[in-house]
Parts: C-alpha cells; sequence; structure tokens
C-alpha cells in the first residue's frame, strides 16, 4: 500500500479542495464571479424569480382548495348549490395548469441562462490559462488544469440541470408551508413544526458528516485518476519494464478505496433520508390525532385536517430533496471557488494594453539586444543570474555554451519575455521588453525549442502557425529554404498531409524542420534556438545548419546547444558558468585561448570518436 500512500500528496493537489469546505455560503470571490456571470442576465433572473413565485403560490393554493372543497362544496351541494363545487374545481384545474406552466416557464429558463453562463465561464478559463504566463503552468499541474475544465466546470453543469430548479421550488414550499400551518391552525400548525427542531438537528449532523465523506470521495478518485493517467502517460516504460502487474495491483487498491468511499457516502445519505421520512410519518401521526381531536371538539373543520395533511407532504418531501440538493451544491461551490481562484490569478508576466504599448522604432526592427544588470531567479531558489551585462549587436549570431544549469536557458527566457528580472532590464532596440504589446513582442521575438509542439491539422497549417494568414506560397517558401520541402513532398498529401496529434505522424528531425520553418515564415528580428537541433541526426543536422545560415542572414539569434557542432555557425560565443560571463569572443578566438570553450569543444570531438 506505500505506493498508493506516495500520491496522497498528488490526490490532494489534483482534488484542491478548501478547508473545511463551503458548505454554508460562497466566499467573496466566489460571489463576484457568479455575480459577473449572471449580469447579463439579469432581466432573465428577474422573470425566472416571478415564474417560480407564481408557479410556487398555485401549488400552495391546492390543500386550501380542497378545504373549501369539503367544507364549503360538498356541504352546497347537499343544499342544492353545486356551483360552489365547480367553481372549487375550475380553480383546482387553474392552479394545476398555472403550476405547470410557470414550472416550465422556470425550468426551461433556467436551463438557457445556466448554459448561457457555462458558456461564458468555460470561454473565460480557456482565455485565462492561455494568458497566464509560464511560471503559472509550470506549478500548475497539467491534471489540475484539466480538472477546472472538465469536472469542475461539469460539476457546475449537474447542479444546473438537475438540483436547482428542485432546490428553489423546495425551499419556497417549506417556507410556504410552514406559514400557512400556523396561519390555518395555530395549535395544530405548532405541533407541526415543532418537527423543526429534530430536522435541524438532523440536517446539522449531516452536514458536517458529509463534508467529510465528499473530501474522502474526491480524494479516493483523484488517486485512481493520478494512477489511470501516470500509467497511460508512461506506458512505453510500463511495457518495456513489464510493469503491467504492479499498476494492475495499485489501481485494484485505489479503486477499491474509492468504492469503499462512496459507499459511505450513500450509507451517510440513505441514513439523513431514513430518518427525515421517519420524522415526517411522525408528524404526521401527531397532527391527525390531535387534529382528530379538535375535529370532534368543533375546534376544527376536516376540510382544514385533510389541508394539514396534504400540506405536510409538501412539506417533508421537499427536505428530503434539499438534503439530496446538497451534495450536489457543495461540489459545485468548490468548483466555483477554484475556477474563481484561477481567474483572479494575474500573470506574472503582465502585458501593457495595447494604447500604452512602445511601437518599433523609427525605421522599423534591426534586433539588437541588450541586457543591462539583469538578477533573474525562480521561484524558490537562488539567483540564476545574479547580475548580467551583455550587449548583442543587431544581425550577430550569439551562442550560449556551458554546463547544464549554468543559465542559458534563463538568458533565453529572458529575452522571450515568459519571464520578467528581478531586477534590471532586456531590452531591443533600445525598447524595454515590458513596454511591448504580447503581438509585438511575438513579432520581434521568435523561438525554436527542442520539443516544439505541433498542432493537430496539416503541415501547411502548422507552417503557417509562424504568421497566420500567410499566402500559400509564403508557407512552401519557408518550407524550402529550410530545407524541409524534400520530406513534406514525400508525405502521402505533402503539404495537406495531416500530422497527427502533437504531430505523431512525423519523426523527431521532421518535426523539427517544420517548426523551423514556422520560425523562418514569422520572420522575427530576433530567433532563440534553444537545444533546437538536438532532435536531428546528423545529416539533418547538417541540411539544417546549411539553411539556418540563410535564415540567420541580417537578423540577431541566440543560439543554446550542448552540441558544439551547431556553435561553428555563431559569429560569437559566450560561455556561461553560474550565471556569469566567463567567456567572450569567436568560436576561433576561444579556441585559440584554451579556457573552457577549448576543453568543452575537445571533450566533445573525442565523445565522437
Amino acid at each position: 500500500m506505500s505506493a498508493v500512500q506516495d500520491w496522497r500528496g498528488v490526490a490532494a493537489e489534483q482534488v484542491d479542495d478548501l478547508p473545511g469546505g463551503i458548505s454554508s455560503l460562497l466566499r467573496a470571490r466566489s460571489r463576484r464571479l457568479l455575480g459577473s456571470l449572471l449580469h447579463p442576465h439579469r432581466n432573465a433572473v428577474v422573470l425566472l424569480v416571478i415564474a417560480v413565485l407564481v408557479q410556487n403560490a398555485a401549488a400552495m393554493a391546492g390543500p386550501l382548495l380542497v378545504a373549501a372543497a369539503i367544507d364549503r362544496g360538498i356541504p352546497a351541494v347537499e343544499q342544492g348549490h353545486p356551483e360552489t363545487l365547480v367553481l372549487i374545481v375550475i380553480g383546482l384545474v387553474i392552479a394545476g395548469c398555472t403550476q405547470a406552466l410557470f414550472y416550465w416557464a422556470f425550468v426551461s429558463g433556467a436551463g438557457k441562462v445556466g448554459q448561457s453562463v457555462l458558456l461564458d465561464l468555460r470561454e473565460r478559463v480557456f482565455e485565462h490559462f492561455q494568458r497566464l504566463s509560464l511560471s503559472f503552468h509550470e506549478r500548475y499541474t497539467s491534471g489540475r488544469v484539466i480538472s477546472r475544465l472538465t469536472s469542475d466546470l461539469d460539476a457546475i453543469n449537474e447542479l444546473l440541470e438537475m438540483g436547482l430548479d428542485i432546490f428553489v421550488t423546495s425551499v419556497l414550499s417549506v417556507l410556504s408551508v410552514g406559514v400557512i400551518l400556523l396561519i390555518l391552525d395555530l395549535p395544530l400548525g405548532l405541533v407541526a413544526i415543532s418537527a423543526f427542531v429534530p430536522l435541524l438537528l438532523m440536517t446539522r449532523w449531516f452536514q458536517i458528516r458529509s463534508t467529510a465523506a465528499y473530501r474522502r470521495t474526491r480524494e479516493a478518485v483523484a488517486l485512481v485518476i493520478v494512477h489511470f493517467t501516470e500509467s497511460l502517460g508512461g506506458i512505453r516504460a510500463v511495457h518495456a519494464f513489464r510493469r503491467e502487474p504492479r499498476n494492475e495491483e495499485i489501481f485494484g487498491q485505489v479503486n477499491d478505496g474509492y468504492r469503499e468511499a462512496t459507499k459511505r457516502s450513500f450509507r451517510l445519505l440513505g441514513s439523513y433520508w431514513t430518518s427525515i421520512r421517519l420524522v415526517g410519518n411522525v408528524t404526521t401521526a401527531l397532527v391527525l390525532l390531535v387534529g382528530g381531536l379538535r375535529v370532534v371538539n368543533g375546534d376544527m373543520k376536516v376540510g382544514v385536517l385533510a389541508a394539514f395533511v396534504l400540506y405536510l407532504r409538501r412539506f417533508f418531501e421537499p427536505m428530503a430533496e434539499i438534503s439530496q440538493f446538497y451534495d450536489s451544491f457543495q461540489g459545485a461551490a468548490a468548483a466555483l471557488e477554484k475556477l474563481s481562484g484561477v481567474l483572479e490569478e494575474d500573470p506574472s508576466v503582465p502585458m501593457p494594453h495595447p494604447e500604452s504599448a512602445a511601437s518599433a522604432p523609427h525605421g522599423g526592427w534591426r534586433g539588437e539586444i541588450r541586457f543591462e544588470g539583469v538578477r533573474f531567479g525562480y521561484r524558490g531558489e537562488a539567483d540564476v543570474l545574479p547580475g548580467i551585462d551583455l550587449v548583442v549587436p543587431a544581425g550577430q549570431t550569439l551562442a550560449l555554451v556551458g554546463r547544464t544549469g549554468a543559465g542559458k536557458t534563463t538568458m533565453a527566457r529572458l529575452l522571450a519575455r515568459f519571464y520578467d528580472p528581478l531586477e534590471g532590464r532586456v531590452l531591443v532596440d533600445g525598447v524595454e521588453l515590458t513596454s511591448l504589446h504580447e503581438e509585438e513582442l511575438r513579432r520581434v521575438v521568435a523561438v525554436v525549442t527542442q520539443e516544439n509542439f505541433l498542432f493537430t491539422g496539416t503541415v501547411a497549417e502548422n507552417i503557417e502557425f509562424g504568421r497566420p494568414g500567410a499566402p500559400r506560397s509564403d508557407v512552401e517558401a519557408a518550407a524550402r529554404t529550410i530545407g524541409a520541402d524534400a520530406f513534406i513532398k514525400a508525405l502521402p498529401d505533402g503539404f495537406d498531409t495531416e500530422v497527427g496529434k502533437r504531430g505523431s505522424r512525423l519523426s523527431a528531425g521532421q518535426r523539427q524542420l517544420v517548426a523551423f520553418a514556422r520560425a523562418f515564415l514569422a520572420d522575427p528580428a530576433v530567433l532563440i534556438l534553444d537545444e533546437a537541433t538536438s532532435s536531428l541526426d546528423v545529416p539533418t543536422e547538417r541540411a539544417v545548419q546549411r539553411a539556418l545560415r540563410t535564415v540567420l542572414a541580417d537578423r540577431t539569434a541566440m543560439i543554446i546547444a550542448h552540441r558544439l557542432s551547431t556553435v561553428e555557425i555563431a559569429d560569437r560565443v559566450l560561455v556561461i558558468e553560474d550565471g556569469q560571463i566567463i567567456e567572450d569572443g569567436t568560436p576561433e578566438q576561444l579556441m585559440e585561448e584554451s579556457g573552457h570553450y577549448a576543453r568543452l569543444r575537445s571533450a566533445w570531438q573525442d565523445s565522437l570518436v
């Protein structure tokens, strides 16, 4: 069971519930989010309130009309005046039709508003996730992202589809019946209302225990999801090391834990429902006993007693429905709180408003790079860059080399503005990156990484991603310049070939070539290559290096590579050690100095022998 226990922390992260639940009131940020979602539908909400009030009034009229029929209509018929009973019956029919009509209006209207709210919420969450900075996505696991867009929204949808109308009508029914019972007959009404005391105690008992049971169920299902996704995500390793039996054993344990947690929740709910019905039956018996004696003594009419019994049914049944609603509400409230938390997360790299953003320098972007006193460290870590100054003239190809963790990729990330420096500035052509709007920034700086992502679609569409709306001729020209047209033309449908999920129909080298063509089509002033040739075999790498000489002409480039063959095309090499520049010069100069770069290159050449 140790493997299961090792996942407790992971499961808790996936559940991400609030301490103690939020069963009573929505938190402030959840209320703000809900208010902003409902604001465009405020007129429709007013109409829904009117509809549910009319529906409840019509429903409450039924037992009163039954009482009138017994106490007035039937005696009137005996006296030769049947029209009284007929009018009461017509009133019952009208009340029933009114109740049905306005209930339909409420349910259909609530469904329309609910789906509009969910549509708006999905779009907000998706758009906000895309706007959030890289640092957020590095600490916020993909499982939690998926959970926000799926299970959390499904919890809210389930509440809107299956529980909200029942809850609203049930609460109104309970309140209305309580008032009517006291008005009809105060002594008998007090007998009926006394049932509120055990009901409130049982409800409080259920709330406390169901909150704990709900969390245990969420943790248990999170363990199932974590193990399932981990096993399938590492399916190659599972097959390679014959991990299947052990995975099945662990899955059986976590799956059985989920079953037990769910069973406890059902037993708890069953106990609560049974208690409500028991209190309801006992209260009904007491009402019949006390009411019967009052009828015999002439203190109460038979019709009023009959109305009491009918109202009691509408009093206790909704209590059970409200208890059933509680679990759905708790899940939806927790989901809304987590979604509101995400939506209030501010990007760590804020973009300026387009109206206040800086524009391109006079004459266009040339690509001069400046790091001025840049200090940076990742969250909770020591400074990766303790303070670096660097000037890269426009059009120069700069290579960064050094051991893993020296700070090379951090410099590239700061230049791409995936992060902002803690101190200092990063500038292109004298313009600070923090003053550029996102669209302008992406036109100035483009990045090609080792694991370039291809989207589902055709080869041409993935290349066009570098400059959306580019003519097909430009797309094909970019592929031709980068040396990718040969393999693309050999594909079944050429540029119209579907690349599959994450580019699975292409080899790693082919995916990298498509990424190069995409970057070339974007035509940035500054191009960053972060281990961009590491996925290529030697012949393909050489072909790409020849193409890169054309791609990098007349533009500034920053190349990060452990394979020093890529560095050969650089005009200048920086050796980075602990975030500091320890060597700076051309590849030839650094080889002559017999320093770090010369030793790195010699070691690399020896590894090729």
